[in-house]
């Protein structure tokens, strides 16, 4: 079939929005007619060249809701009309990560997804007869897409797509940094570093969770904002001194749990070192640049600081998803708020420079119903 998507041709340079062949599903495949997605930083990231596991040309995209379209051969768990979540983190339920509740990262398709393909090797996208890649085997910036049964969490049919899109990535990465990989108690101390879209998500979490203190920590004092809204109990405007301010507030120890939602590396540094003396733990959700190391003083991991890194919150995506977004539609969580530009497909570069110029939380795209 032909369809349109974003495609990113060259390191540094604008998507182009042009006309593909998707192929029809294979075995164990599903066609999704995308409703809405999601504009990420690691999306741009990806594009800018940043990322050294990068590939070009590749449709980028994978923040999408949608509704599936046609399954392959040996689909069991989805049907037509199903509305669906993507999952650039997807979930087997069969290989050893995971039938274990100490990781989500599961190996089932891993080596070829890095690669761009689908599972065998090959991809379903092309511009005349050559194979255009799969980005983190979702490409959601399109009208259609091919993906695994495996990366696609089946969700309530009322919950509106434009939102549930957020699960996909940013929203789910930060609610479970906090619920699933922090395990946070009640009544704890918690300091995130980082109101975008990851870091709000950690606020809520820790909301959710019981945390008695929640203090935000970023830049900007709409965003600062913003997470009072959902559940900070106080907001910091970042700089040089904040270490130092969160151990003084908090009688010379440190926080609980810190979470680093930015992908700069002297932010997680602070993350570390406002960690409590004895059992402070720091969730690092960000994504830093190519090269660029953490720097840490052993004396604070000596002294019982830990660190641990969190891809898509821990979360077991098929299984966690929807339950995450029955949350949202009990009233738990805002995720309404979160959308702050609504595009078109054409427009798609337009939610690159809105998230340069940090307009906002997250664009999202609109895809015709």
């Amino acid at each position: 079939m032909k369809i349109r998507a974003a495609v990113l041709e060259e390191f540094g340079r604008p998507l182009e929005v042009q006309e593909l062949d998707l192929a029809e599903p294979k075995a164990g495949e599903v066609l999704v007619r995308l409703v809405a997605c999601g504009v990420c930083h690691t999306d741009l990231y990806s594009a800018s060249g940043a990322d050294p596991s990068g590939y070009a040309p590749t449709v980028l995209g994978h923040e999408g809701a949608g509704v599936v379209e046609w399954i392959g051969e040996g689909v069991t768990s989805l049907e037509p009309g199903d509305h669906v979540v993507t999952l650039f983190s997807p979930q087997c339920r069969e290989c050893v990560h995971c039938r274990s509740d100490r990781t989500n990262l599961c190996l089932a398709i891993r080596e070829q997804q890095n690669k761009g393909y689908l599972p065998d090797g090959t991809a379903r996208l092309s511009i005349g007869g050559e194979p255009v890649r799969h980005f983190m085997g979702t490409s959601t910036f399109a009208e259609y897409t091919v993906m695994p049964e495996i990366a696609l969490a089946r969700v309530r049919k009322d919950a509106p797509l434009e939102a549930a899109c957020l699960f996909a990535c940013g929203l789910t990465t930060g609610l479970g940094a906090a619920m699933f990989t922090a395990k946070v108690e009640a009544g704890s101390t918690c300091v995130v570093f980082g109101a975008g879209m990851v870091g709000l998500g950690a606020v809520i979490g820790c909301r959710l969770a019981g945390a008695e203190r929640i203090v935000c920590v970023d830049l900007s004092p709409d965003r600062l904002s913003l997470a009072k809204h959902h559940g900070a109990t106080e907001t910091m405007v970042g700089g040089p001194d904040t270490v130092a301010a969160i151990v003084e507030s908090t009688g010379g120890f440190g926080a609980d749990y810190t979470f680093e939602a930015t992908g700069n590396v002297q932010w997680m540094r602070q993350a570390v070192e406002s960690a409590r003396m004895g059992w402070g733990l720091c969730t690092v959700a960000g994504v830093a640049g190519r090269g660029e190391t953490l720097d840490v003083v052993p004396r604070y991991l000596i002294t019982g600081r830990r660190i641990a890194g969190s891809s898509f919150g821990g979360v077991k995506g098929r299984d966690g998803v929807p339950v995450l977004v029955e949350r949202w539609l009990a009233g738990e969580i805002d995720v309404e708020s979160f959308i702050s530009h609504r595009l078109t497909l054409d427009e798609v570069n337009r939610g690159f420079e809105l998230m340069e110029a940090q307009d906002g939380i997250r664009s999202v795209i609109r895809f015709a119903d």
